[in-house]
């Protein structure tokens, strides 16, 4: 089963979706073709990579000519309808604005068929609502999982005037599923879009938390805005659902090509590095592990002969680029270093995940990681190993072996 989770847990809107789906890897080609057959004037779609507060994603930015028709769900239903569409994505298009023009005509008190959709309506939300279902078909998803929806707080100014939030039309639209003004401290802003919201609702299968499931590819979609100290930002989480990592049963990774997603992840990450000749060999320990706790995913040090034939280390962080500014004050709180360099780079890792085996009675974590669905790396977890060679007093190579061994057994 190919499962999708969406964490809307900082808001949802038809472009953070649309950025979240290019940014797992769905082509911008595939949601192009599906937008181009449907809109009756031209749309233009482009990918921008941004950050928001802090968070690396990519931003969807559709590009529209002015224009003054403000359609109703009969216009925009008969160009679904007559559009060269896939069926799956034609119909849950129609889904979707339909959820709009019953939610929006309860709230104005008039028929569905003769809402006229203003802004939702507008060439721009057409692109947002067909790439969306377009995107999430070409996924071949089974399950889509969608988190408690931050909604927002304030007012806003719309086409009859200022509005609470959430507008009338999102509460109607998230009425029966969970949802929230936002976690503490959030801005006082619009976080889901009725757009977001009839999306959400049209693809949910299930709400709730992160399922059980085997990642393959994370996407994080950018909203318009960017508040200082807030992640305006919709993330999407995709891969196979997974059986318990602990009850001795291992799943392979997906296939490539299996849901539509790469069989490695990429990760945007940042190189910090320095050269240090007048540094105590006895520290780099404790500056390694000083770099790690800041939030570096990886640190390693390189020796190295520097002018004027002095031995030298160089020390290097990989980080996330949330963390850089963390890391960077640990080089220069724990080295010698008065200044580091820096490179972006990017992380390009095998899908894995953890699985549990005994030896002689003791619990070992071994991380398994696949290429294509071939299981091609074992290795258990080498404080698990020496814990249990500790109190069965056996050699820790022999122990070792016998882990691999189990888990291989698994395969």
């Amino acid at each position: 089963m190919t499962i999708a989770w969406v964490d809307g847990s900082h808001g949802a809107s038809g472009d953070m979706l649309l950025g979240a789906l290019i940014d797992a890897g769905v082509p911008i080609e595939v949601i192009s073709a599906a937008v181009d057959a449907v809109a009756p004037e031209p749309v233009a779609l482009e990918a921008e990579r941004v950050t928001r507060g802090g968070l690396a994603a990519s931003r969807c930015h559709v590009e529209v000519a002015d224009s003054v028709h403000h359609r109703t769900w009969t216009d925009v239903r008969g160009l679904l309808i007559s559009a060269s569409l896939d069926s799956a994505v034609r119909d849950l298009a129609l889904a979707v604005f339909e959820r709009l023009a019953v939610a929006e005509g309860a709230v104005h008190g008039v028929p569905p068929d003769e809402v006229h959709f203003h802004e939702v309506g507008a060439l721009d939300a057409i692109a947002d609502v067909v790439g969306v279902c377009a995107g999430f078909t070409h996924l071949g998803l089974t399950e889509v999982v969608v988190s408690p929806v931050a909604v927002g707080s304030g007012s806003i100014r719309a086409a009859h005037g200022t509005l609470p939030v959430p507008p009338p039309a999102v509460a109607r639209l998230l009425g029966g599923v969970p949802s929230f003004s936002g976690p503490p401290g959030h801005p006082e802003m619009e976080m889901c879009t009725p757009t977001g919201a009839a999306l959400l609702t049209a693809l949910a299968t299930a709400w709730g938390d992160q399922p059980l499931m085997v990642t393959g590819a994370v996407g994080v979609g950018a909203g318009g805005r960017d508040p200082e100290g807030w992640s305006n930002a919709l993330r999407l989480t995709i891969g196979e659902a997974a059986e318990s990592r602990h009850g001795g049963e291992m799943r392979p990774a997906p296939a490539a090509g299996a849901g539509n997603f790469p069989p490695w992840r990429d990760s945007a990450e940042v190189v910090i590095e320095a050269n240090v000749d007048d540094l105590d060999p006895r520290l780099i320990p404790g500056a390694i592990d000083a770099l790690l706790a800041a939030g570096a995913n990886d640190a390693w040090v390189t020796p190295i002969i520097m002018k004027k034939g002095r031995p030298a280390h160089t020390l290097h962080a990989l980080t996330p680029a949330t963390a850089t500014d963390a890391v960077r004050r640990a080089f220069f709180r724990e080295t010698s270093t008065i200044g580091v360099r820096e490179h972006e780079t990017v992380k390009r890792a095998l899908p894995r995940e953890m699985l549990t085996v005994t030896v002689a009675g003791h619990p070992i974590a071994v991380k398994a990681a696949a290429l294509e669905g071939e299981v091609v790396n074992l290795q258990p977890e080498w404080d698990d190993v020496a814990r249990a060679a500790a109190v069965l007093g056996r050699p820790a190579i022999d122990v070792l072996a016998e882990a691999r061994a189990a888990a291989l057994a698994l395969r």
